[in-house]
């Protein structure tokens, strides 16, 4: 399996997992946060729009002018595995997102599943497009970093993974015993 497949199933899996997040809740549960200081379901989602939304414009263009040479899969450098495993893969351990990406203090309302679905769709639609390209080899400035130089593909793992980590934490609130049913 290419990365693109992987990747893809992937991104298919957390539109899935989404939708049953969100099926049938109320705009109440959408925006019911455990304790303040923590994020509500829509919260979460609203997080991941603006982080694919901010990621997606830095990895076109990086793709600009580049020669096609195809690779299997991608190989993140050492830096990249332990950014990935330390701050964007699921995981009990909190990290503070950056300010830009940080979910508003206003109310999500249901249309967030349509933006994180149109938002992966933008991304597969992205993704078709260099896998024609070394993403191992083509590099990206990180938008909330400026100083981080990706590889495209170590953008697709952190998108990826991302997505995995906050619907994980989603998944979390509904579970709770306090979330209104």
């Amino acid at each position: 399996m290419t990365w693109h497949d992987r990747i893809t199933a992937e991104l298919q899996a957390a539109d899935q997992r989404a939708r049953v997040l969100v099926a049938d809740l109320t705009p109440q549960q959408l925006n019911w946060k455990p304790s303040p200081g923590t994020w509500s379901i829509g919260q979460c989602l609203e997080h991941l729009c603006v982080s694919t939304e901010i990621y997606l414009g830095p990895i076109a263009e990086s793709l600009d002018g580049q020669q096609p040479n195809p690779v299997e899969e991608i190989t993140p450098g050492w830096f990249s595995r332990k950014f990935i495993r330390d701050y964007i893969a699921p995981s009990n351990k909190r990290a503070k997102a950056p300010g830009k990406i940080a979910p508003g203090t206003s109310t999500v309302d249901a249309g967030i599943l349509d933006r994180f679905l149109r938002g992966n769709e933008n991304t597969r639609r992205l993704m078709q497009a260099a896998s024609r390209f070394d993403v191992n080899r083509i590099r990206f400035r990180n938008p909330f970093i400026p100083l981080l130089r990706f590889t495209v593909g170590t953008g697709f793992e952190i998108m990826s993974k991302h997505e995995s980590r906050h619907l994980l934490q989603a998944e979390r609130v509904k579970a709770l015993s306090g979330f209104p049913r």
